[in-house]
């Protein structure tokens, strides 16, 4: 079983509630039949129910009848969803009238009813721009407690087994954050760690990449990783992580055994932070084009419930798989 056959059978055996805001977009009702089909999750359409029951029947959909339909227009709970709303943002001053009508934003009205535990996680972005994806997310769903930063990690599968856990590695952060401070770069690491246990299943091991090792080098950017380094096991002493460490230390045994004796990490990484966005985002790049590996994500961590951006040149299947991404994310057990 691959990868993405595993991730959708755990989504199998534990269905979580996944709005998909973008009703008006065809892949995403036909996405939503295919996940619907399958059993990866419990879909929650929003959008107005003629609309979506006309479209379905014009592009042949049959299963679409079984997903919970809301219309941000009219629904039972859009009166307590904006009183929710002002109770988040009133210390922004937002008003009754501006949140009647931020609430018949899909993009909000899918962050409210996750807010309100009405659902477990959401998935956008075939027709919307990141930023108008993430703002509502960060206004009202938020970062996990001790997290301040959303990031970005892409699961890497190898053609090579010889890296990571049979070939399948995490990277982070290849897509969000430009220059992480020290406490920023210790909480990608946890938070990748914990999406790397929740999608991948494999127990992380984190490597923190400089071009250090263990006092090599001499640099304040070698320092930031350090004491990074530092701050992540401080937060989480239960996972394994270790660094400064240099891509070849932490992924080739004989020289991670050179140049790191004695670090539980170096040698046996399955999870590369790297230092900065830009590192991460040329070194994901590289690896996907040079070594022919999978690139798959970005699967944005941190907040304290999981919403995904897709690409808006995204495929059908590209909106199931992050469908039962997302739904891995959201299991607590």
């Amino acid at each position: 079983m691959n990868l993405l056959e595993s991730i959708k059978e755990k989504a199998r055996k534990n269905q979580q509630r996944i709005v998909l805001p973008e009703s008006d977009d065809e892949r995403t009702l036909q996405a939503a039949e295919i996940i619907i089909e399958e059993n990866l999750a419990q879909v929650i359409l929003l959008g107005n129910k003629e609309r979506i029951e006309a479209d379905a029947e014009r592009l042949g959909l049959k299963k679409l009848g079984k997903a919970e339909i809301v219309d941000p227009k009219s629904h039972a709970k859009k009166e307590s969803y904006i009183q929710l709303m002002l109770e988040l943002r009133k210390s922004k001053g937002l008003t009754y009238e501006e949140a009647s009508r931020l609430i018949e934003d899909p993009l909000y009205l899918g962050t409210l009813i996750i807010k309100a535990g009405d659902a477990d996680g959401e998935v956008a972005g075939a027709k919307n721009a990141t930023g108008d994806v993430l703002r509502p997310a960060f206004q009202y769903v938020k970062t996990l407690p001790g997290i301040s930063v959303v990031s970005g990690a892409f699961l890497m599968i190898l053609k090579d087994k010889e890296f990571g856990d049979d070939g399948l590695m995490v990277f982070a952060d290849c897509a969000v954050h430009p220059d992480p401070t020290e406490r920023e770069l210790a909480e990608i690491a946890v938070a990748t760690a914990r999406t790397t246990k929740a999608i991948a299943g494999i127990e992380p091991r984190v490597a923190m990449l400089s071009f250090s090792t263990k006092g090599s080098a001499k640099h304040a950017m070698v320092d930031k990783v350090v004491n990074a380094t530092r701050i992540a096991k401080e937060m989480a002493p239960d996972i394994q992580i270790d660094g400064e460490l240099q891509a070849d230390a932490a992924i080739i045994e004989a020289i991670g055994k050179s140049k790191a004796p004695g670090s539980p990490i170096a040698g046996k990484a399955n999870v590369l932070v790297f230092p900065d966005l830009q590192s991460g985002n040329i070194a994901y790049k590289l690896v996907q084009r040079l070594a022919h590996a999978e690139a798959v994500g970005p699967v944005l961590q941190g907040m304290a419930a999981p919403i995904n951006d897709l690409s808006r040149g995204c495929s059908v299947s590209d909106i199931v798989n992050l469908v039962a991404i997302t739904a891995n994310q959201s299991q607590k057990v």
